[in-house]
């Protein structure tokens, strides 16, 4: 999801009149929120978890159990600072530690649960596992969630300001319409997963990803792979709850191809995309003695690579009058 989705959720949390539990309670709720993106700052780690976006510190080990604690002992460091150089805070709350660390491990909690909405996915187990898990519940910017936190935190802070009783009210009243429109929207891509399946072509795919629409979540463009072939369609509840509405044709991922399992290797930078990549896909242009291949994904360039989301290698052809390599 994208980094104000994940702050209004942390706000919407610390308003829920968890902000009044420690000082700093707002800062750690929204910074522990977005805490797990550090991870695109370490793409030249050298450890392939770590540099891998959604991988580690996205995960159960990193992201969940390792981080909190170290956002916890820099708010206190900052705060202890700032005491120092003889800092008056208004809020007048004392500081809870126990408290502090609580908010940041509630705040980092929410991150990998939204990240786990939409196709691109995460990496939950790492670094035991490389496995990505994805539940397609939601697109990878939802201005519907972004409608129902922005009101119950434009209402929760009234009610604060004016000291009215529960004030946090619409805020847990927001956080519970989130849950459930993300509940929802789960389930329609549970049905848009099952379509191909129930479709003339009785599809049995190996992998399958269903990406809600923005505005008119109900929809899913679904794409699958199924011995080595893409295809796409449209899936819609409201013309059916089990067939695709339309569905193209298939079109070959060409990864089997000899020349592309040997530019799979050929460069550092495909080797990386690769092991991002869930649906990768290969574009071959032969050009004399060479030939170049071009990478994607499908879940967001298509078979043919319309876009430009994509990664090449230029590798020597074996063909006659060519010279061995």
């Amino acid at each position: 999801m994208d980094n104000l989705t994940h702050s209004l959720v942390g706000w919407a949390l610390a308003e829920t009149g968890l902000k009044r539990r420690t000082r700093k309670g707002l800062a750690a709720c929204i910074l522990a929120a977005n805490m797990p993106d550090i991870d695109v700052f370490f793409g030249w780690a050298p450890w392939a978890p770590l540099a891998m976006h959604r991988g580690f510190t996205h995960g159960l080990v990193g992201g969940v159990l390792l981080m909190p604690p170290l956002l916890a002992g820099l708010l206190l460091l900052l705060d202890r600072w700032q005491i120092s150089r003889g800092a008056v805070f208004k809020s007048g709350l004392p500081m809870n530690a126990g408290w502090l660390l609580a908010l940041c491990y509630l705040g980092a909690l929410t991150h990998p649960l939204l990240d786990l909405q939409n196709v691109y996915a995460i990496q939950l187990l790492s670094p035991s596992s490389e496995r990505w898990f994805h539940t397609d519940g939601l697109f990878i910017i939802s201005p519907w969630l972004l409608a129902i936190l922005g009101t119950g935190l434009w209402l929760a802070r009234g009610r604060w300001k004016r000291r009215a009783r529960r004030a946090g009210k619409p805020a847990v009243a927001a956080l519970a319409g989130v849950s459930g429109f993300i509940v929802a929207n789960i389930g329609i891509s549970a049905l848009a997963w099952q379509a191909p399946g129930n479709s003339p072509s009785h599809a049995k795919p190996d992998r399958i990803f269903a990406s809600p629409e923005p505005l008119l979540f109900w929809r899913r463009d679904v794409i699958w792979r199924e011995r080595g072939a893409i295809t796409q369609g449209r899936y819609d509840p409201l013309h059916g709850l089990t067939a695709l509405v339309e569905a193209g044709q298939p079109v070959a991922d060409n990864m089997t191809d000899p020349l592309v399992r040997r530019a799979s290797a050929a460069d550092p930078e495909v080797v990386k995309f690769l092991a991002w990549s869930q649906m990768p896909v290969a574009r071959i242009e032969p050009h004399g003695c060479r030939t170049t291949v071009t990478f994607g994904d499908a879940r967001y360039s298509g078979p043919a690579l319309s876009r430009n989301f994509n990664v090449s290698a230029t590798v020597p052809t074996i063909a006659p009058g060519c010279p061995a390599r």
